[in-house]
């Protein structure tokens, strides 16, 4: 697949030099810092010195002061709390940080996690009678609930207070809850409106610490699941997000909560773990428990108190999460299969269904469609007698604008730009398949049907050493808004003959022109790019140090060839 590389606006001459005048850092490193708009001395001191001093006022949230009473009263009058979330790692590690939390201060926390399949997604009608039989006073939702009004009116009517605690959009009509805790509500004046559920918990745990009197160190202990969350719900990591990611992947490398230690020696992942590290290596196994079983595993991971007592729960975890990559393998060829025996690689769209593909990896599949056929994907199966799909969109193309085009095909959907959910009756598919074809031919642009690789600056290999590195490395952590750099360098050439690893990797000796430096270089998936390289090559890449028999080398990389 033919992918566009676009160089991001380039620093003036003038700014670098100004800001390396006070750094007394490389030019390359003044550039990125630049682009990230740090263009001071004291926006790096900021940026390159966390300081959780530097989080904002969790009252100056709408509904906190109202959410920390609610709170109080509850613990001091050992009133019964039940904390709900969703079953994916923001949901699961929201209730696990509330719970880990709350549960030193009252014997009465009780935790409620939805099933996937017979109650999908937020606050369920069977959530709110489960708190409605065990006679719960408090509901807390945290990572849901903002959408949730029907059933948040039942739990009023039945004598439950609910605290919502989320970070998707409102909807016109808010539910009656006795404090809403949401900073993407339109008269919420809070500084910072990206934080991810589990976030936003944490602020109305901060707070209601502040207002107790309650040490800072008790719920920093907690910082790890934060960190877990904002790395696997693809959060911006600036502002808030990156300080609390900052501090919460430092306490996940030096003294993780005892479910984490268990699923790290499970897993076989080596430390210091990074936040691509937790991307495809914790958030799976945790988002496995939901997809495959039942959610309340990874909850039962996290909650647990010594690192032994969890290993039966990481193990179950990693059985599930390699059934759940069995299942994406499997699906993820016949649909690839699908799309050319169909018809349908001259479309717009990929919209594939099959009623025996299981529920629990179809958005997996649908992301894994798009890297071979770059267009707007459906991928759907059968449950409870209807047809449910995932949707995943591509750069710039917001899919949820145009399931709301195709709404009168279906009977329910939701979702964000790039991601979406929806349900339709079997006797609809072929309707809503020619509509959505039609839908997303009329608005996507050209642009939006080739893939991009943003790259933040064009160098040479000689730029590129371990003291550049090093600087390189506190940048981070690194996720959207913030993503890990990605350099170009241009009239490269093996110094030895490429070599193609199990079967898909290509890995290569190379040097520039000009310069002493050699690097490795992996480029994963990029074996077919094999036979192309005889004459000199354009790359694009990040740096990487490589760990191997005791010596740390520097490695790339790559993301992209140019011959």
């Amino acid at each position: 697949m033919i992918k566009e590389w676009i160089l991001k606006p380039q620093p003036a001459e003038e700014q670098i030099k100004n800001l390396q005048n006070q750094l007394h850092i490389h030019e390359i490193l003044c550039a990125l810092l630049i682009q990230r708009k740090i263009d001071n001395i004291d926006t790096a001191r900021t940026f390159f010195r966390p300081d959780l001093d530097n989080l904002h006022d969790p009252f100056l949230m709408k509904g906190m002061d109202k959410a920390v009473e609610r709170l109080t009263q509850a613990i001091f009058n050992e009133e019964k709390i039940l904390i709900y979330g969703d079953y994916d790692v923001d949901g699961t590690t929201s209730v696990a940080l509330a719970y880990n939390f709350l549960k030193t201060l009252s014997p009465n926390i009780f935790t409620y996690i939805p099933d996937r399949y017979t109650e999908g997604y937020g606050v369920s009608r069977k959530g709110v009678q489960w708190a409605i039989d065990h006679h719960i006073n408090l509901f807390i939702t945290l990572d849901c609930g903002i959408r949730a009004v029907e059933n948040i009116q039942i739990a009023k009517d039945n004598g439950i207070d609910v605290i919502v605690c989320d970070h998707h959009l409102p909807g016109e009509v808010l539910p009656p809850a006795v404090s809403i805790l949401d900073p993407k509500q339109t008269d919420c004046t809070y500084p910072y409106d990206e934080l991810s559920g589990c976030g936003i918990g944490y602020k109305l745990l901060e707070a209601f610490s502040i207002q107790n009197g309650i040490e800072d160190n008790k719920l920093m202990e907690l910082l790890d699941l934060v960190a877990v969350s904002i790395a696997s719900d693809i959060v911006p990591i600036t502002g808030e997000n990156r300080l609390l990611a900052w501090f919460g992947m430092k306490k996940l490398n030096r003294s993780p909560l005892p479910g984490f230690a268990a699923l790290i020696d499970k897993a076989g992942m080596r430390t210091p773990l990074s936040i691509s590290d937790v991307v495809f290596g914790i958030g799976p196994r945790i988002n496995a428990a939901g997809r495959i079983g039942h959610a309340k595993t990874a909850l039962d991971l996290l909650t647990q108190e010594i690192k032994e007592d969890a290993y039966v729960f990481a193990e179950k975890l990693n059985l599930e999460n390699q059934e759940r990559r069995n299942y994406d393998e499997s699906i993820t060829a016949t649909a690839l299969d699908m799309i050319q025996s169909d018809g349908q690689v001259g479309k717009n769209t990929t919209v594939l269904y099959k009623k025996d593909w299981h529920k629990g990896v179809i958005g997996i599949v649908a992301s894994r469609c798009i890297e071979h056929h770059y267009k707007p994907t459906i991928i759907m199966t059968e449950s409870n007698g209807k047809i449910t799909g995932s949707a995943r969109s591509v750069n710039g193309f917001d899919i949820y604008s145009a399931l709301e085009k195709c709404s009168n095909y279906l009977t329910q959907f939701g979702g964000h730009k790039y991601a979406a959910g929806l349900t339709m009756e079997p006797d609809q598919l072929d309707n809503f398949k020619n509509a959505f074809e039609e839908t997303v031919s009329s608005l996507i642009d050209e642009k939006q049907k080739t893939p991009i690789i943003d790259i933040d600056l064009e160098i040479d290999l000689e730029d590129i050493d371990f003291k550049m590195f090093g600087i390189l490395k506190q940048m981070g952590p690194f996720g959207p808004q913030n993503m890990q750099p990605v350099f170009c360098s241009r009239n490269v050439f093996l110094k030895k003959e490429a070599r193609i690893l199990k079967e898909k990797h290509l890995k290569l000796f190379i040097s520039q022109a000009g310069t002493t430096n050699n690097f490795d270089v992996i480029g994963f998936g990029l074996g077919h790019l094999h036979d192309k390289l005889d004459a000199p090559f354009d790359i694009v890449y990040t740096i990487e140090e490589n760990h191997y028999m005791g010596q740390t080398t520097l490695q790339l990389i790559l993301k992209d060839i140019r011959v």
